[in-house]
């Protein structure tokens, strides 16, 4: 990719990309034999070398690795972000992870073992500083070498060229604050995604540290803010709470196909949306089988919720918004009731929803009558959206599903990252769901 299209100060790939290798097949186990065999032949060698005969080169002493197919992306997502030139693919995007021992730090690294251009150059996680990776998160094992992971104070940061900020709000605001100009942020936490400094004070109960850089900040729910992301130097990443009610809700209120009063949100959101630390109510035994409320009338997702609603509709917008922790891992569903405005019908909501997202890769609006299953977004960067009709007249209720760890997170900001990057934004996020 060259200079003037990738904008994240990349460098070169060093000749093994900085990751593992695929395992070579051994010459011994592997050999082609096929050549020299006989015609027919019932020996153990015999049948072995016939079986491997297809697999091997012509005259060649070891089994070649055998590719899968390619096949073209859907048009469509052209129309999103042009995809880049096969020259540009040698080149990579120095990335650091701070805060990579939580839940969202992992999913970044996990994510981004399967990204091309980003490669990882430093990782931070303070308790477990000086500890590989795969000793705290031993699944990853096999993924691609990443550093130890260090202190933010001992990151090189002339080898960096961008950062994923997932360390805890009213941390993160002096990090960012400190990071070299260089460095392209997408910040995680909730430090940056209230313009409001006083509103954050009230919310999340502490003065904002770092008010002089809010307005270089982009808010990043990519498919209703993309340009302003891809001007960016740092974009506050939304809420995964914020992200599944806004992705449907925003459109219907700026087109005026609902009224900005009487929004009700009643959400739903697996344990890991509570993070990593220990917590009694996160215990096995405490969190299954059973679901409970929380944050109820104070949950800090409310202003950003509003926040956005209230930008869409061109009026204060105020939401009655009540979370629920249910036993699962991961996964996130909103049920908004909303009123109709005058004369709209429940296909007016999901014809508008259908054409602002036509071609949007992450966002489908589902055939009218499928109800949204969080199993059916598990482990993707993929929001699922449907509109039903109120049995009382003049509602309508919009069901919205993500996995609040990838599209609620971590996801979203490599999305974010390809965006300020000039790389096409599905790259290394086209996984299919994880089923059952």
């Amino acid at each position: 990719m060259s200079a003037q299209t990738l904008t994240c100060g990349v460098r070169p790939a060093p000749p093994c990309n900085g990751r593992r290798q695929a395992p070579r097949a051994s010459p011994r186990a592997f050999r082609c034999h096929a050549a020299a065999a006989p015609a027919v032949g019932t020996s153990l060698r015999d049948r072995q070398a016939r079986a491997f005969a297809p697999w091997c080169a012509q005259g060649s002493r070891r089994t070649p690795i055998r590719r899968p197919p390619t096949y073209s992306r859907p048009s469509t997502l052209a129309q999103v972000s042009p995809a880049p030139s096969s020259s540009k693919a040698t080149e990579q995007v120095r990335v650091a992870v701070l805060g990579a021992s939580g839940y969202t730090g992992e999913e970044v690294v996990r994510l981004l073992s399967q990204h091309p251009h980003f490669t990882i150059t430093a990782m931070t996680g303070n308790r477990e500083a000086g500890k590989e990776f795969s000793e705290v998160f031993p699944h990853l094992r096999t993924a691609p070498a990443v550093p130890r992971l260090t202190k933010i104070e001992d990151v090189a940061w002339e080898g960096v060229d961008a950062a994923f900020c997932c360390l805890p709000h009213g941390t993160t605001q002096e990090v960012v604050a400190g990071l070299p100009r260089h460095v392209k942020v997408v910040d995680l936490s909730a430090d940056f995604r209230l313009r409001d400094p006083a509103l954050y004070a009230e919310w999340y109960g502490g003065e904002h540290r770092a008010v002089a850089l809010q307005g270089e900040v982009a808010y990043g729910l990519t498919e209703l803010h993309r340009e302003a992301v891809r001007s960016a130097r740092v974009v506050a990443n939304p809420g995964c709470y914020p992200t599944s009610v806004q992705l449907p809700l925003v459109p219907l209120l700026a087109a005026g196909l609902i009224l900005p009063r009487d929004i009700i949100i009643d959400a739903k959101s697996g344990v890991s949306g509570a993070g990593r630390s220990a917590k009694v109510n996160l215990l096995y035994t405490e969190a299954t089988e059973g679901m409970n409320a929380y944050g109820v009338g104070k949950h800090r997702h409310m202003p950003e919720i509003e926040q956005g609603l209230t930008d869409a509709a061109g009026e204060q917008v105020t939401v009655s918004f009540t979370p629920h922790l249910i036993p699962m891992t991961r996964g996130m569903e909103s049920d908004c009731y909303v009123r109709l405005a005058d004369g709209v019908s429940v296909e007016d909501l999901r014809a508008a929803l259908e054409t602002k997202y036509a071609n949007e890769p992450f966002v489908h609006v589902l055939p009218a009558g499928i109800v949204p299953q969080t199993h059916h977004v598990r482990g993707t960067n993929y929001n699922h959206i449907q509109v039903f009709k109120d049995r009382q007249s003049g509602r309508a209720i919009v069901i919205s599903v993500i996995d609040n760890l990838v599209k609620g997170a971590s996801g979203q900001a490599i999305q974010n990252l390809n965006i300020m990057c000039g790389m096409p934004e599905t790259t290394g996020l086209l996984q299919q769901a994880l089923f059952p």
